[in-house]
């Protein structure tokens, strides 16, 4: 008996019955087909399956096969239960779709977190995932907290501020701060931020039932008197900063700072979530140590992350603390996902600890600081009001401000169908925005493309401002 043309038999047999049935009906049973045919049950059931995929037919487990009820015959769902089920939906959600949107097809992206496909080691990602994928015990269960070995690369990083055993290894960033926030507060707890501050903090935060209350900063980082005050206010226990090159306005918290920051947060018995992610990205001169280096007494709870100076799908960070608080993190960790991908982890470590990987960021430096001057030259060309501000001495983003009066969001709008993709700088402040900004991008899209975007920049600005 040929199988394949037995095979062919039953599709074309079933494909007669369906162009002669209404949508619903029965079809032979697979003992039927195999007694019509003469073919095995494995090939009936093979046949059944190459209509389904076409979908012609579908099966109902238990009751046999029926022809396929069309998506336009299939009676109306009611789903309006949902909204009552759910009840409110999270804020924050929708800024956080329009921020990791792909850009359309000619579009020049000026918005987005992560570095252009040309600037990726993706190379080195692909050969070190292929040899990590090779070992078997890369896909056994590991430690929970992580790989010793790779948690003990991240200590290193925090500048010896942390020990090996106070950190755990996390499927990126934007997971190791929703675990912080979960297991340091409690929905009701306070969470002080900078203004503005990171966007995907702010919907973590909204996410985890926490009240958040801004904190000015300025070219300098966050004010240290307006921290205290705000700790006395509000009782909080927790403040989440990123004092290297904070997303979205670059500043940098400056030396003179960073004492009584610390004081302020000691004084209060807080905790000071500091989210590293731009450790890789000072383009000009040394990047100050992370403030877990001098944290005695364990105030401090470190986030580093490599997305940012690697590659989007390299989705590998670490968070820790010392003490209890490390422990609760760890605890967290386990509950949420057990443990990250073993071939991810044995990957990230062969890239971070080889020779190519300081090549690479010596590399992106160079390649950064060449765009971030191209886009500042395009703004002091065709945009000069806008182009005679700070630009940060690292990061991937200028932060722009904007003529008052100016709606940032109805400027993002016009610039889209402009062809130029920027983000408002609206959604950044966990409160009323004291002006209008904008966040650009200078990391995803080439330097040939920087005036080109500007000038389309523009024109948007000039339309915005006579409707």
């Amino acid at each position: 008996m040929n199988d394949g043309n037995a095979a062919d038999r039953v599709i074309q047999h079933l494909r007669g019955l369906v162009a002669g049935a209404a949508p619903g009906s029965r079809l032979p049973s697979v003992r039927e087909l195999t007694a019509r045919h003469q073919a095995s049950p494995v090939t009936v059931a093979e046949a059944i399956r190459h209509l389904v995929a076409q979908g012609l037919v579908e099966t109902r487990s238990g009751r046999g096969t029926f022809v396929a009820t069309a998506p336009g015959e299939r009676p109306a769902a009611d789903l309006s239960w949902q909204t009552v089920a759910l009840g409110p939906r999270r804020p924050g959600e929708e800024e956080m779709r329009a921020l990791l949107a792909l850009p359309p097809a000619g579009a020049i992206p000026l918005s987005g977190g992560y570095l252009d496909a040309d600037l990726q080691p993706a190379a080195a990602l692909a050969a070190a995932l292929t040899r990590a994928a090779r070992q078997p015990a890369s896909w056994q269960r590991g430690p929970a907290e992580g790989r010793e070995d790779l948690r003990a690369w991240f200590a290193r990083e925090s500048g010896a501020g942390l020990r090996t055993d106070d950190l755990v290894i996390c499927p990126g960033g934007q997971s190791a701060l929703s675990t912080a926030l979960r297991a340091l507060g409690a929905p009701g707890d306070t969470l002080l931020v900078e203004s503005p501050t990171y966007l995907g903090a702010l919907a973590a935060a909204r996410a985890a039932g926490l009240r958040v209350v801004p904190v000015p900063a300025d070219a300098d980082g966050v004010r240290p008197d307006h921290l205290a005050d705000a700790f006395a206010r509000t009782g909080s226990r927790l403040f989440y900063c990123q004092p290297l090159h904070a997303n979205p306005h670059g500043a940098t918290l400056a030396v003179h700072r960073r004492r009584p920051v610390a004081e302020a947060v000691r004084a209060a018995g807080a905790f000071l979530i500091e989210d590293d992610y731009a450790r890789d990205l000072t383009l000009d001169g040394d990047a100050p140590p992370p403030l877990a280096a001098d944290d005695p007494d364990g105030h401090v709870v470190y986030l580093r992350s490599l997305t940012k100076s690697a590659a989007p799908g390299l989705r590998v960070a670490a968070i820790g603390a010392r003490g209890p608080a490390g422990a609760r993190l760890r605890g967290a960790r386990l509950l949420d996902d057990f443990f990250v991908s073993g071939p991810l982890q044995q990957a990230t470590l062969d890239i971070v600890t080889a020779p190519a990987w300081a090549r690479h960021l010596r590399a992106l430096r160079v390649a950064l600081r060449a765009r971030r001057a191209a886009l500042s030259a395009a703004l002091g060309r065709h945009l000069p009001d806008l182009g005679q501000q700070p630009v940060p001495r690292g990061g991937l983003h200028l932060w722009v401000r904007l003529p008052e009066g100016t709606d940032d969001v109805a400027l993002s709008a016009a610039a889209a169908t402009e062809g130029v993709i920027v983000f408002p700088g609206r959604p950044w402040y966990a409160a009323e925005p004291p002006a209008p900004h904008l966040r650009l991008t200078y990391a995803a899209a080439p330097v040939e493309l920087m005036d080109e975007a500007v000038r389309r920049l523009a024109r948007a600005l000039r339309a915005a401002s006579t409707a």
